[in-house]
């Protein structure tokens, strides 16, 4: 496991508050998280959306778009994990300069020759301040060592940007190796029947391929979604729904509430 020298690698910046900093609590966590998700048949998946909350609210609905990837190992040699920024604004989509993020489960490396074949792309961006205090990304790794290991990641910050624009940069990465990671919450603070119907009317766009119809306060990821599922559409894959739930459902009260959706993407 690739280890780093401290110098150039991220911290984590959420252990402690999203999930837990111990090691072996995390990893008792997302274990537990794992065995509890419905299993479902998948076919060969090739990308998956999830949320990012903290994981009292949503690991369970996080779990169910990781569980069951253990199929992949040995088949998939990076993962692109992409979401959007929340703390920095910025044009572009952001990568890191960094040779690794950290989290309390070890050090995952980054994929550098997969990100310098993307380098070249007006939109893509080097801001390492993006990334240093943002969740959307780092909440996902802790699923992702549990359930493959220290595969190298491709970690994208959507910013100001097309959805166009992104679904190019996934294009260039989305090969026979690669699956891709979209980290999405759905609707923000609505009472608990409206978002119930919005999030509904959202993810029945999400399993349409239907791109257009996801706005920006559908989804806080919801340039990531679009950008994956133009490509999605144009290789002729499905998506397959494995959870949706919100805030209330699990550990919040009903009066303002945050939508969590899991989907498959995958070879038809």
């Amino acid at each position: 496991m690739f280890a780093g020298d401290g110098k150039n690698v991220r911290p984590p910046a959420v252990a402690g508050s999203f999930y837990p900093l111990d090691a072996a609590l995390l990893k008792d966590q997302v274990g537990d998280l794992l065995a509890g998700a419905e299993s479902a048949s998948r076919g060969r998946v090739r990308a998956v959306v999830a949320p990012h909350a903290g994981y009292v609210y949503s690991g369970s609905t996080a779990a169910a778009a990781f569980a069951g990837l253990e199929e992949l190992a040995g088949r998939v040699e990076r993962l692109v994990v992409i979401g959007p920024a929340h703390y920095v604004a910025f044009s572009g989509i952001a990568v890191p300069s960094v040779a690794a993020f950290r989290t309390p489960l070890g050090a995952v490396p980054l994929d550098r020759p997969a990100i310098d074949r993307v380098l070249d792309l007006p939109q893509i961006v080097v801001n390492d301040a993006a990334h240093a205090p943002e969740h959307a990304l780092e909440v996902e790794l802790p699923f992702l060592q549990a359930v493959l290991g220290a595969i190298p990641v491709v970690p994208l910050l959507v910013g100001s940007v097309r959805a166009e624009e992104v679904a190019d940069v996934l294009a260039r990465l989305w090969d026979e190796d690669a699956l891709i990671v979209v980290s999405s919450d759905l609707s923000h603070y609505h009472d608990y029947a409206t978002a119930k119907r919005r999030d509904a009317a959202t993810a029945a766009a999400i399993e349409a391929l239907d791109e257009a119809a996801i706005g920006r306060d559908d989804a806080c990821g919801s340039l990531a979604l679009r950008g994956v599922l133009i490509v999605a559409k144009q290789r002729g894959f499905a998506v397959q729904r494995l959870a949706l739930r919100n805030s209330g459902d699990t550990a919040g009260d009903r009066s303002r509430v945050v939508g969590y959706g899991a989907w498959a993407i995958r070879e038809v």
